[in-house]
């Protein structure tokens, strides 16, 4: 499969940034591109597909990138992205974080958050994004790893940044099935990195453990609706014990109905947080993931991001 490769280079400098804006919009996601010079410089993006991968190669000059609530509200495909950077520097933030990433480096970025990437001086890099439900993970596991720099030298984010850079050098030259499988190998390094980020990767445990604590957890997603969902229901439906239950989750560091607390809040925030969820009744959010009480929801909810159900809705509403 031949790369993609798109250019600003038969523009005027007077038609160069109208038509990076939009190109970067059309090959990512909507973004705001703030182009810092007074001719802008020519601006490249060469871009391979494996699978449910994108790899872009993107050279320009000095610009800031950013996402905002109204754009994300928008709605769309979200990514997790890891951007590998091979020239100039990017200061990334996004969530409370803020890491200057430096050649060699790497970063993740969540889209469905806001951030900002400012690029001071011509760049080159290497981005990789892919679809965020492609890890079946959950948004507050991913928060564990964006906005932070990772090294490329040593560890795994070092195997993780060496694999992600041969991938790029040789994607135009896979077949499908190949690209494909390659891919979800990239995938699964990154669910790896995640894990070793959050404390969570126990080399004493089993596959078996792995293999179980992975399906209670589809099955518990599955189930989030159910307000009757409870450790014991989990554990019959698994033919495991109450106990065995509670020492799968405690590898992570947290008990079973907190993990359902904090992905049910997700979602809910999530829903609010859409345009669509601007004109829901809250306590219709709260019980399609399971709170039986609206009173309690709002408390909880308000614990965990700081407003209340109705001020996040609110506030996606005007952004």
């Amino acid at each position: 499969m031949m790369s993609v490769v798109l250019s600003t280079v038969p523009f005027s400098p007077a038609e160069r940034a109208d038509y990076w804006h939009s190109l970067v919009s059309s090959t990512f996601i909507p973004l705001d591109v703030t182009l810092h010079e007074r001719e802008p410089s020519v601006g490249t993006i060469s871009s391979d597909r494996l699978g449910p991968l994108q790899i872009s190669v993107v050279e320009a000059g000095p610009q800031t990138v950013s996402r905002h609530r109204r754009l994300i509200a928008k709605g769309g495909e979200e990514y997790m992205t890891v951007t590998l950077q091979q020239r100039g520097t990017a200061r990334l933030t996004q969530g409370g974080r803020d890491v200057l990433v430096k050649p060699g480096a790497f970063s993740c970025c969540d889209t469905g958050r806001p951030f900002r990437r400012e690029h001071p001086d011509d760049f080159r890099f290497t981005w990789f994004g892919v679809p965020k439900k492609e890890l079946g993970m959950s948004d507050a596991d991913l928060q564990t790893i964006t906005g932070t720099l990772f090294s490329s030298h040593s560890g795994t984010s070092g195997l993780i940044a060496g694999y992600l850079a041969r991938l790029a050098d040789q994607a135009a030259g896979f077949d499908p099935y190949t690209g494909r499988q390659l891919a979800m190998t990239a995938v699964d390094l990154l669910a790896v990195l995640l894990r070793e980020r959050q404390g969570r990767l126990d080399p004493q445990a089993s596959e078996i453990a792995r293999g179980m604590l992975a399906r209670v957890k589809e099955y518990v997603l599955r189930h989030l609706a159910d307000p009757d969902l409870s450790p014991e229901r989990i554990a019959v439906a698994h033919h495991i014990s109450v106990r065995y239950l509670h020492k799968l989750f405690s590898s992570e560091g947290i008990t079973v109905g907190r993990w359902i607390h904090r992905e049910r809040l997700e979602r809910c925030r999530r829903d609010l947080s859409r345009p669509s969820g601007a004109t829901q009744a809250v306590s219709a959010v709260a019980q399609r993931w399971g709170f039986v009480s609206a009173s309690h929801f709002s408390r909880v909810f308000r614990a965990a991001y700081g407003m209340s159900p109705r001020e996040w809705q609110a506030s996606a509403r005007h952004t």
